[in-house]
């Protein structure tokens, strides 16, 4: 049985210590597959559906809320996500403040790693999932390659890696 307030809890503390998107993946695998609230399938399907959906990146999160613990869960985790960016403002008018001094560009520098790794992080996760045969990885090159040009929409590397992965999987 899911505790409302702990899952709650589990959704912010993702929000809390992520930076935005899909950085909050590692965090809440962890904790939703370890309390059994959560399966692999849930993940991969609450991505999939966040990465065709409109809006932010992060909203896949409300997906991963609804296919664990139904309307409350999609609630609670809208809820929980939607917090931390109020907190933003605040740092915001601080941050204007002391943006010019030394140590909080060197600051900004480490935070920059965190969130690159936290990307790799990710990229392992789902990568790991969706099977690790030499086909695979030629799909996830190519996208890969495709976003790099920055002129492909991420949609149509979507419904390519799609394609591919029909026929090729077949």
């Amino acid at each position: 049985m899911i505790n409302p307030i702990l899952y709650f809890l589990l959704f912010l503390k993702a929000t809390v210590f992520s930076s935005g998107g899909f950085s909050n993946l590692p965090s809440l695998h962890q904790d939703l597959i370890a309390e059994r609230w959560a399966n692999e399938a849930d993940f991969t399907d609450s991505i999939a559906i966040g990465q065709v959906s409109p809006g932010p990146n992060g909203l896949w999160v409300i997906s991963l809320g609804y296919l664990t613990f139904g309307y409350l869960g999609a609630f609670l985790a809208l809820v929980a996500i939607t917090i931390p960016p109020f907190f933003v403002l605040v740092v915001q008018r601080i941050f204007k403040r002391i943006e010019h001094q030394h140590w909080v560009a060197s600051l900004m520098r480490g935070i920059s790693l965190v969130v690159a790794s936290t990307s790799l992080t990710i990229f392992w996760l789902t990568g790991a999932r969706a099977g690790s045969d030499w086909r695979s990885w030629l799909i996830c090159a190519g996208a890969f390659a495709l976003s790099l040009t920055k002129r492909v929409n991420i949609l149509v590397i979507l419904v390519l890696a799609g394609i591919a992965g029909y026929f090729i999987y077949r």
